[in-house]
């Protein structure tokens, strides 16, 4: 197979998988973020085939969503090798998408490729803006976590543990991961889009606390 013909045969493997999922993290989320990837690659000179390749099947190591992150690594590699993909690029692959989760922020500090950073930007991008709130409420939902209570202190600095452990609150999470998420952006490309859904999540909150306090 050529390598359109390897991202459709990937695409209707995940797709087959992802579809129906309920907490966000669905095919069309991985839909969004090939397209971002593929969009970023091409304006950054980023290796467009591994950026979609790795856009694909990022979440099918995500321990989110995955029991075990080996098992989902496994199974990742047999289905690129499957599917004809080389084995450096299958080991190129498996680099990015054991990179590209936040995870609290632990994992800041890796070091990625290009192809690395297109990716972690394109899905980071995908958690901010319209679509970035519409996704944390799903999440929210999906992990039965209220909207908000104020009374709830904004964790800065978190665990992973503690931060998969749900005790938040929706708009909680805008403080401790999603602001934040702007900055952290390694691509010029990237850097330009996030700021437009940057903003759009404060003024969000802006009309979110009005209301609440029955101000509007």
């Amino acid at each position: 197979m050529n390598q359109e013909e390897i991202l459709q045969a990937v695409a209707d493997y995940v797709e087959q998988k992802m579809t129906g999922e309920g907490s966000g993290h669905d095919w069309w989320h991985i839909v969004r973020v090939q397209k971002m990837a593929q969009k970023i690659a091409l304006n950054e000179g980023g290796n467009s085939f591994i950026c979609q390749l790795a856009a694909l099947v990022h979440d099918l190591v995500d321990d989110k969503l995955v029991v075990d992150e080996a098992a989902g690594l496994a199974e990742v590699r047999n289905l690129l090798a499957e599917k004809g993909v080389p084995q450096l690029q299958i080991e190129e692959v498996l680099t990015i998408i054991q990179g590209v989760s936040y995870k609290a922020g632990t994992q800041n500090h890796l070091v990625l490729s290009l192809e690395g950073q297109i990716v972690q930007d394109a899905d980071r991008l995908d958690a901010i803006g319209a679509i970035g709130i519409a996704r944390t409420m799903a999440y929210s939902g999906y992990k039965n976590r209220i909207i908000h209570d104020p009374t709830v202190t904004i964790r800065e600095e978190m665990t992973l543990e503690e931060y998969r452990s749900h005790q938040g609150t929706a708009i909680a999470h805008f403080y401790e991961k999603l602001l934040k998420l702007t900055n952290l952006m390694h691509t010029d490309t990237a850097k330009k889009l996030a700021q437009g859904r940057h903003q759009f999540l404060k003024t969000y909150l802006e009309q979110f606390e009005a209301e609440w306090e029955g101000m509007r």
